[in-house]
């Protein structure tokens, strides 16, 4: 039986929408904070559990009959760290015969500007250490965030963001989400680690021209410098928090942090990702 945690979640439901349609429900655990909001996958079969990282009573009662287990990280709460080892300590107590977790694809965890992306490879080694098979899914950035980074004006101001010539191999969630079910369901648990990218990397100019032809419109991007930046989106309403978390992702691009492509997303999925202009006229509903 394999246990999705952060089931409610947007990566959570991409994972279990691939499952559900490759194997019998009674087959799939969902490890939820809120059963009402798990209510969709009840309804077709799931078996929803309820508990959460920081409750390790919830976690160990949520492992019985488990054998595999996809942890997906947490946000960016002071004690993640603490409550992926919960998840981990749990999986371990319980007997659990593999456990995954998504993790992120970094060219060098060492340089890192955003110190929270540290935690995942802390937490993979907490696995190593554990002695629990594994396999981990080092997943790039999101293509789904891009219209969060540019703000939804970008079609009229431009794009401007201290991301230099940074590139990023995006990929979207859904198809990440559909690799990693597959991985779940067809692999042995053998220590390996997949680097789910796209098949392109991209800089922000690339993000403009595919924007432009788009929409008919001439959007252009402009590299500015990380206050100004800051201050763009303080004006926008963005909280405090939320902007010291964006703002080091954009340090990471500009210093190549995600421009690393690997074909792993493409063996997995049979198909070529979705390409950054196909998966801007989703995003944008162009």
């Amino acid at each position: 039986m394999i246990l999705v945690t952060g089931a409610t979640g947007q990566l959570g439901r991409a994972v279990l929408q691939t499952l559900i349609g490759k194997t019998a429900p009674n087959q799939l655990a969902a490890l939820v904070r809120d059963a009402d909001k798990a209510a969709d996958l009840l309804a077709q079969g799931v078996d929803i559990r309820v508990g959460n990282y920081g409750d390790c009573a919830s976690l160990e009662q949520a492992m019985q009959g488990i054998t595999k287990v996809l942890l997906i990280s947490g946000g960016g709460e002071r004690d993640a760290l603490q409550q992926h080892y919960n998840v981990v300590d749990a999986a371990q107590k319980a007997g659990v015969q593999c456990l995954a977790y998504t993790s992120r694809a970094l060219k060098d965890p060492s340089t890192l500007a955003n110190q929270l992306m540290e935690r995942h490879f802390q937490t993979e080694e907490y696995i190593k250490a554990s002695g629990l098979p594994y396999v981990f899914f080092r997943n790039i950035l999101y293509m789904d965030v891009l219209p969060q980074f540019m703000g939804p004006r970008v079609l009229t101001t431009g794009i401007n963001l201290p991301a230099g010539q940074g590139k990023v191999a995006y990929a979207l969630r859904s198809e990440m989400g559909e690799a990693i079910a597959k991985v779940l369901l067809e692999s042995s648990c053998d220590n390996r680690t997949y680097f789910l990218t796209g098949s392109q990397a991209y800089s922000f100019y690339d993000v403009a021209t595919a924007l432009s032809s788009l929409s008919g419109k001439p959007v252009g991007y402009t590299p500015v410098g990380t206050a100004e930046f800051e201050k763009a989106l303080k004006d926008r309403g963005v909280p405090e928090p939320v902007i010291q978390r964006i703002s080091p992702f954009m340090t990471d691009i500009k210093n190549g942090q995600e421009e690393d492509v690997s074909s792993n997303l493409e063996q997995l999925l049979g198909r070529k990702p979705t390409a950054l202009t196909e998966g801007l006229r989703t995003l944008f509903n162009l």
